[in-house]
């Protein structure tokens, strides 16, 4: 299954939602999974320009692309998605 990296910036709203209720982040997982096909494979918060790093799966690009609108319409996150090639598929591409 294709994997992509969501790169996850909170708006101010979002910041506050998460203060309030912290496990918000697990229920939009759930939500990304059932409604979406995309499965959260690891998700880490971390400092710097970005508040979360997502490694998820799922079926297409177009299929990430969909969850990731439906989130910022949302108005409590903005994303940047990268999707992930394994190396040594990129390794037996160049051969």
């Amino acid at each position: 299954m294709p994997t992509f990296i969501v790169l996850s910036t909170l708006t101010d709203d979002g910041a506050e939602t998460l203060v309030k209720n912290p496990e918000r982040i697990k229920e939009v997982n759930q939500e990304l999974e059932r409604d979406f096909g995309v499965k959260v494979v690891a998700q880490y918060a971390v400092l710097g320009p970005y508040d979360f790093v997502n490694i998820v799966e799922a079926e297409d690009a177009a299929s990430v692309a969909r969850a990731m609108l439906h989130l910022a319409s949302r108005g409590s996150v903005k994303t940047t998605t990268l999707e992930a090639i394994p190396v040594a598929e990129l390794i037996a591409r160049l051969k």
